[in-house]
């Protein structure tokens, strides 16, 4: 896409505004940038007349962003930090070959990383960067290449290829369950339930599986795997997992099924990326590859 060169404004007119907005003061702006207050005023005053609208409140020896400049900004962060990251990446690896990854912390740790060497090998020019998400990608706002995330494939924009279906086991420690008879699903609703965040809805649709209404699953709640793992260890209540995850502990007797084997969940694992990113070089290597590493529908690697 061209734009004409009238619309750009400067890039150190564009970096001012959007410190001022997290910084409050031109005084502080002036520290960051390492320019004089009469610097960067004039900066703003440049960038004010370029695009033809007031964009700050300028109030005795306040300056405030007016409503419209707060929208613009929020966009303009987002796209300094993709010229920041595409500088980055050019200066680590000149030849090219950078993938910027967003991944789950627990499925990337126990699924994918292992896996990584084997691409490495196959394509050393290529360099995998990782930062852990919880929540789906923002790739609007966030400087990503792709992202694996957890859900249906329903994300517009985005292409999509499935990497694993999940199946999920309701787990305990040993203790908390050594002398009871647990007949029926809904006996587990005399025990803790752990809850992860992410996944509000987990325990009522692993309930509603068995015929079971439980709308109103209470218990602590935790942020990723990892930790409600330990909790379950511990005795806390009975955590529902992926079974994938719980693999090592339930074979050394850690944690226990509390009730049945593994059920499928109505969400799968995916590597998820922007249209406008389909045809780069690092991501096109980098799905093929994946792909080779992805289960078939009878969960089978390919």
């Amino acid at each position: 896409m061209s734009l004409s060169t009238r619309l750009l404004p400067s890039i150190a007119s564009l970096r001012a505004l959007e410190a001022l907005d997290r910084l409050g003061s031109a005084t502080a702006v002036a520290d960051e940038l390492n320019q004089t207050q009469s610097a960067v005023s004039r900066q703003l005053q440049a960038l004010e007349a370029h695009l033809g609208i007031q964009l700050i409140l300028r109030e005795r020896k306040r300056m405030i962003l007016t409503p419209a400049a707060q929208d613009y900004v929020n966009e303009v962060r987002a796209a300094l930090q993709q010229i920041a990251q595409a500088s980055l990446n050019l200066r680590v690896n000149p030849e090219g070959g950078n993938l910027n990854l967003a991944i789950l912390p627990t499925f990337g740790m126990r699924w994918l990383v292992p896996r990584l060497s084997e691409f490495s090998k196959l394509h050393p020019e290529v360099t995998v960067n990782m930062s852990t998400r919880l929540l789906n990608v923002n790739f609007a706002a966030e400087p990503f290449d792709a992202a694996v995330q957890y859900g249906e494939g329903d994300w517009a924009g985005s292409g999509h290829l499935k990497l694993m279906s999940e199946q999920v086991l309701p787990v305990c420690a040993p203790d908390l369950i050594a002398h009871q008879t647990i007949a029926h699903p809904r006996d587990l609703m005399d025990y803790p339930l752990l809850q992860i965040q992410t996944r509000p809805q987990a325990w009522a649709q692993w309930f509603a599986t068995f015929g079971v209404s439980a709308d109103k699953v209470s218990g602590t709640m935790f942020d990723q795997f990892s930790t409600i793992m330990q909790a379950a260890i511990h005795g806390l209540g009975i955590a529902l997992v992926p079974d994938y995850l719980a693999q090592s502990e339930l074979k050394s007797g850690r944690l226990v099924p509390a009730y049945g084997s593994a059920t499928r969940s109505l969400g799968s694992y995916y590597l998820v990326w922007p249209k406008e990113k389909a045809r780069k070089q690092a991501l096109t290597l980098f799905r093929d590859w994946l792909a080779t590493q992805a289960e078939t529908e009878d969960g089978l690697p390919r």
